[in-house]
């Protein structure tokens, strides 16, 4: 049983820090194995020259992956990141930006998935993220 877009939307209004909240992260999509998360542009974002600052993707990917996790395991449950690589292959700037996360390998303890970080009118990702989640 994968999790509602609501449900999506609560398990991050319930389960996140304030700052990671005040991303203004939102649901679009969830499946057995994947979620889409809207990260929506703010200039407070932006670093110096107008672009999407990395800190902000790393922090929506990351937060997109546990999304993906608790669909592909029917909830949210005690994780921890263990290892996360970021690449950035083009600047963001004025746009919200799509974060699709996808669960490769659900063991009992470890979790692997990849994220890939699309401005929303782009067809070339921003940037893509691998990363490691230890499960409780």
């Amino acid at each position: 049983m994968t999790l509602t877009t609501a449900e999506a939307d609560k398990l991050l209004a319930d389960n996140f820090a304030p700052w990671v909240q005040a991303l203004g992260l939102s649901a679009v999509e969830t499946g057995e194995r994947h979620a889409v998360l809207r990260l929506p542009w703010s200039d407070r974002l932006a670093r110096e020259g107008g672009g999407l600052s990395g800190q902000a993707m790393m922090a929506a990917a990351d937060t997109a992956c546990v999304v993906a996790v608790s669909a592909a395991r029917g909830g949210f449950g005690p994780m921890t990141t263990v290892q996360q690589s970021t690449s950035f292959q083009r600047a963001v700037v004025g746009q919200d930006v799509l974060v699709l996360a996808r669960v490769t390998k659900l063991g009992r303890r470890i979790a692997f998935l990849d994220a890939t970080l699309t401005a929303e009118d782009a067809e070339e990702p921003a940037a893509h993220a691998t990363a490691v989640y230890a499960l409780g």
